[in-house]
């Protein structure tokens, strides 16, 4: 069967559901790749200004709720309806992204971000259980291909879009997210409901969950597979840090000049002026990522067809890890840019291979079950990449709390006072003191603290990763997987 004869096999509901899912990525990672910028820059620059342990709490512990609760909005789907649920997402996931650009206080913003979560969790499963019942055995390997794809695309426009508006004004940013989302209201209207199988048993949402977290306590009663799903927190872990900390790292420390002088089309497609300079936003940057994953995912997939799963997720984490360590060896944009394109032909090896190889150590009878639970990986990955990131980065390398404290040590302040002002302001301060511009004051902070040190612990959670994974492909599981 040729790929377009395979394409016309889809029915409609098929490729709505895709644009509903593009829509959904676009408004997501539009607010997620720029959140922690946003969330951090000083007031006086339109940021929140919260600190850095503030950010990780918040980051961990909403993205933790939103891998976990699709298990409640896939039961909540079931008993009252696809279309629904879906607009109550929509209205729900608009909501949440409108306030997070209203509210300016801890406490209502983090609210605002847990609706988000909320909507995304109604949304994920329902999108996902549509592409499978509008698949068949002879279309869904070509039917998912193309919903990890346009999955790639909605979050590679998202960022760029997002990251043109906020250089207007970060309102905008949050504006665009809700506006997206209701593209699918209008959407929703071309959606037929999915007849469901003939043999499914009609219970009750509780019954439902019962249900399901009895086949995740089966599942997760295999000390085996535990320990696999505890590794895999590590991965995650780590590659999380390219949204959680490299936006920051990036804004605080890196001079984009030099990779928005190295091309025209670069300086015109992704570069952006502040005060008359040519730059290239961390978002843009961090970017690139998905762009490659776009155009070069089906050609690693098919490279790497033949290769143990086991064998390419290591040799992935290794790759991860060797492009974090990156960061910090030269503060130029080029070489940030380079270490996110090894971060990106990583993932390609990696992360498409996860959910294979737990297909292939589940025992045959179970394998539903074990899959059920391949998203917990990626849940704890967020929570505790959310809470290190945030505790570490303050400590490791906060460019505003080192300028603080080196002003308090020659006396110039408190340095509970100057940790409380603005970081612009403290930053001139420093600039004042010190009769340094901008980047001379930068490269001193840097030299004498080492901020791109915080690399190292996240590579080396890479690093362990890739250990422990070759050590329970071999010594534990002993399989050939």
């Amino acid at each position: 069967m040729s790929f377009f004869t395979t394409l016309k096999k889809f029915p409609a509901t098929f490729w709505v559901a895709n644009l509903m899912e593009l829509f959904e990525r676009w408004a997501y990672y539009g607010m997620f790749v720029v959140l922690s910028v946003y969330l951090t820059n000083p007031v006086s620059e339109g940021g929140l200004g919260f600190t850095d342990s503030q950010r990780g709490i918040m980051q961990a512990f909403v993205t933790g709720i939103l891998y976990l609760l699709p298990i409640l909005g896939g039961a909540i789907a079931d008993k009252y309806g696809f279309r629904k649920v879906l607009l109550a997402a929509f209205v729900t996931l608009a909501s949440g992204y409108y306030f997070m650009g209203e509210f300016n206080t801890y406490f209502l913003v983090f609210s605002a971000f847990m609706v988000v979560a909320i909507g995304g969790a109604l949304f994920k499963p329902i999108i996902v259980a549509t592409v499978s019942k509008t698949t068949t055995k002879e279309t869904d390997t070509i039917g998912f291909g193309i919903f990890y794809m346009i999955v790639n695309v909605g979050g590679w426009i998202g960022p760029f879009v997002a990251s043109r508006l906020r250089a207007l004004d970060w309102n905008y940013v949050f504006w665009m997210c809700a506006a997206v989302i209701l593209f699918n209201v209008v959407l929703l209207m071309f959606y037929k409901e999915p007849a469901k199988n003939k043999d499914e048993k009609k219970e009750s949402t509780l019954e439902t969950l019962k249900q399901i977290f009895k086949n995740m306590g089966i599942a997760l009663s295999d000390v085996k597979f535990l320990m696999f799903i505890i590794i895999m927190v590590g991965f995650w872990t780590m590659y999380m840090q390219m949204f959680f900390t490299l936006p920051v790292y990036i804004t605080q420390w890196v001079d984009t000049t030099d990779l928005y002088n190295s091309s025209p089309l670069i300086a015109s497609f992704i570069g952006t002026e502040v005060n008359g300079i040519g730059i290239v936003h961390p978002e843009q940057i961090i970017n690139i990522a998905a762009f490659i994953i776009i155009f070069f995912q089906v050609i690693i997939s098919s490279l790497i067809m033949k290769v143990k799963p086991i064998v390419s997720m290591t040799a992935g984490a290794v790759v991860i890890a060797a492009g974090m360590s990156q960061f910090g060896l030269n503060d130029l944009g080029i070489y940030i840019a380079f270490g996110v394109i090894t971060i990106a032909f990583g993932e390609m090896a990696s992360s498409p291979r996860i959910q294979e190889y737990i297909g292939r150590i589940a025992p045959k009878d179970k394998v539903a079950l074990y899959m059920g639970v391949s998203y917990l990986p990626l849940a704890g990955g967020n929570v505790l990449g959310g809470l290190l990131s945030g505790s570490l980065y303050g400590s490791m390398s906060n460019k505003f709390n080192f300028l603080a404290q080196d002003l308090a040590d020659k006396g110039v302040g408190i340095l509970a006072d100057l940790n409380a002002m603005d970081d612009a302001l403290l930053f001139e301060k420093g600039m004042q003191y010190f009769n340094m511009n901008s980047t001379e004051l930068t490269n001193m902070l840097s030299q004498n603290q080492n901020p791109g040190s915080i690399r190292f612990v996240f590579a080396g959670i890479g690093l362990g990763t890739a250990l422990l994974l070759f050590i329970y492909n071999k010594f534990i599981l002993n399989t050939k997987a």
